[in-house]
């Protein structure tokens, strides 16, 4: 008698895709640009979304244009320090997101925690994903832009490392530039490693606690955010 296997995991992604899917329509239908961020822990996240979101506003107000309405989801598998360290830093909404022990979100948590954080009434709804660079690369958010970000201390090898992280990638940042002459870095090594799995990722280095960079990294979100809205 012949054994059925069934491949769990390929229907859990695929079933995860469609959900996904359903819910870029439904953004796209409220005017939500939603980005997904990814790295490992310790990378910045947190402090360059403080740093993008001052920059953000500051950036509209010097056009005299109406200031973006933002909101961070802070996913972590326990505790609500990055939720609490946005509002008190950049007073955009936040909600702590708890993953139950899972290290990634899928679009269903994904639409739950918009849902919480009201995001029909927000512009821009930035993700910081479960920090690793192997589980949140596998499941579609829904988002409309998936960006990873990479600190110098972590090497410039960690595309070959981690493929799928970076292939998934529509833009890659390289934080804590400012710490580059410590560690051996090399900003043409790492282009190239990246070509290996991405060609098309534009790259922003940055140092998220000097400001260094920041402005051409929110000058790609604003364009990215004009070229969707005429989808």
């Amino acid at each position: 008698m012949d054994v059925k296997t069934i491949k769990l995991k390929k229907t859990i992604l695929e079933d995860n895709d469609k959900d996904a899917d359903l819910l870029r329509e439904q953004l796209l239908d409220d005017g939500t640009f939603y980005i997904n961020i990814m790295s490992s822990p310790g990378s910045g996240k947190t402090t360059t979304l403080v740093s993008t979101i001052n920059r953000l506003a500051e950036a509209t107000e010097l056009a005299g244009v109406r200031p973006l309405e933002i909101g961070v989801m802070e996913a972590d598998i326990d505790s609500d320090v990055d939720a609490h360290t946005i509002i008190e830093k950049t007073g955009a909404s936040s909600v702590q997101l708890h993953t139950g022990g899972m290290c990634h979100l899928d679009a269903d948590m994904s639409r739950q925690g918009l849902r919480e954080i009201d995001s029909e009434n927000l512009d821009l709804v930035f993700l910081e994903n479960v920090g690793n660079l192997v589980c949140p690369a596998e499941f579609d958010t829904g988002a409309a832009e998936n960006v990873v970000i990479l600190s110098v201390p972590e090497g410039d090898d960690k595309p070959l490392k981690y493929p799928l992280m970076f292939t998934e990638a529509d833009a890659v940042i390289v934080n804590k530039i400012d710490a580059m002459p410590a560690f051996d870095f090399d900003k043409d090594r790492f282009r190239e490693n990246l070509k290996t799995c991405n060609e098309d990722a534009p790259v922003f280095f940055i140092s998220a606690a000097t400001g260094e960079g920041i402005d051409q990294w929110c000058a790609w979100i604003l364009d990215e955010m004009d070229a969707w809205r005429q989808e």
